[in-house]
């Protein structure tokens, strides 16, 4: 296409339009994540760490400080993309792409950038629930589907630790059984970082694999079936846990044997006698560590619990109990013998298994947070 001066001049008119939505839209976006309450927080926030005896009550003190992180890193992101528009807009009348080729290239390409910026910022904007900000403790269980579902939940084990590494979470593995021939009977793992719960809280469901089996001599095509579930962290103080009301059980850690296999009972084992929740953690190399690190999750179970029924919605947090077999899946992922992966709650679809199997689940993510929003 040849650039004459109207070409320019229409070009311009665009993206002046375009700067001109984005400075609405973020606008909107500042008034719907209210960044004044958020710097008044971190105010008094950062007025608290400053204290003598802060750090007297331990526990406190990181809660305090990692919600000051959260919030500095919100009011540094959303300054800095309504900056940099401002800044744009400002530019607008002294870029002449018949003057200037070069300099209205590279200011095309910042705009580009801010878009870019503002679309997955935008994302943020959705996550306005009570536990959207905190961690998530992701659970994988394997289903219908013999080795072929262990195969598959390690497989979304291996997705989400991906996501995380991506998304520059830090993550955690707390528990997991291993499968007897291959793959995982179960997991569950920590993802932290800002806004990890809010993002994950959509993959909870039950998820379908189909492909060709590598574990049978004919190869033949399978159907397996692996459940996630996500509940927030949370601080103990939100739900009292009568001691009396746990049992603990301590037991060697397994694996596949060799020197990777913890030769104490350094594994727990907790069960919350009046709901049945049974929590397990073995990543620790002290039963101490382990204890804390199991109560910390009972925790957020109970909690989850408590939010469900506070909400009477079956599908908060948690979500409700559903069989791991056909037509309860919320999303498919099909290597065989087409290739797509496909969630069925949104219809949104990719056609590249391999690279949502490595962690890049965006699409998925955004797709089911703007539904929950209409």
């Amino acid at each position: 296409m040849i650039l004459t001066s109207d070409n320019l001049h229409s070009f311009m008119h665009e993206i002046k339009a375009q700067l001109e939505e984005i400075k609405g839209l973020i606008k909107q976006g500042l008034k719907n994540v209210d960044l004044a309450a958020k710097k008044k927080e971190l105010e008094d926030l950062t007025k608290e760490m400053g204290t003598t005896n802060f750090w007297e009550n331990n526990e406190h003190a990181q809660e305090v400080t990692t919600r000051a992180a959260h919030l500095s890193k919100t009011v540094k992101t959303w300054d800095k993309i309504k900056g940099e528009c401002d800044e744009l807009i400002e530019m607008m009348p002294e870029i002449s792409p018949e003057k200037d080729e070069k300099g209205y290239k590279e200011f095309k390409g910042m705009v580009s950038s801010l878009v870019a910026n503002w679309r997955k910022l935008e994302i943020q904007t959705f996550l306005s629930g009570k536990y959207d900000a905190n961690n998530a403790i992701v659970s994988v269980h394997s289903g219908t589907g013999g080795t072929d579902a262990q195969d598959f939940a390690e497989m979304l084990m291996r997705m989400y630790l991906r996501y995380a590494e991506r998304m520059e979470f830090e993550a955690q593995i707390m528990d997991k059984s291993d499968g007897e021939e291959a793959g995982i009977k179960s997991t569950t793992f920590i993802i932290k970082g800002q806004f990890a719960y809010g993002y994950l809280k959509g993959e909870a469901g039950v998820h379908r694999l189909v492909r060709l089996s590598p574990f049978n001599s004919g190869s033949t095509r399978e159907t397996s079936f692996a459940l996630v579930e996500v509940i927030p962290e949370t601080s103990a103080g939100e739900v009292e846990i009568n001691p009396d009301d746990i049992r603990v059980d301590v037991y060697r850690s397994g694996g596949h044997g060799g020197q990777g296999v913890n030769k104490t009972d350094s594994a727990v084992r907790m069960t919350h006698i009046p709901t049945g929740i049974v929590v397990q953690c073995q990543n620790e190399r002290s039963q101490q560590q382990n204890r804390i690190q199991a109560l910390k999750i009972l925790h957020a179970r109970l909690a989850a619990i408590m939010e469900k029924e506070k909400a009477k919605e079956l599908r908060d947090l948690k979500g409700k109990h559903v069989e791991m077999s056909w037509g309860n899946q919320i999303r498919s992922y099909v290597l065989h013998p087409y290739k797509m992966v496909k969630d069925h709650r949104t219809g949104y679809e990719e056609s590249q298994p391999d690279k949502v199997l490595d962690g890049d689940i965006d699409g998925f993510i955004e797709a089911e947070l703007k539904k929950i929003k209409e």
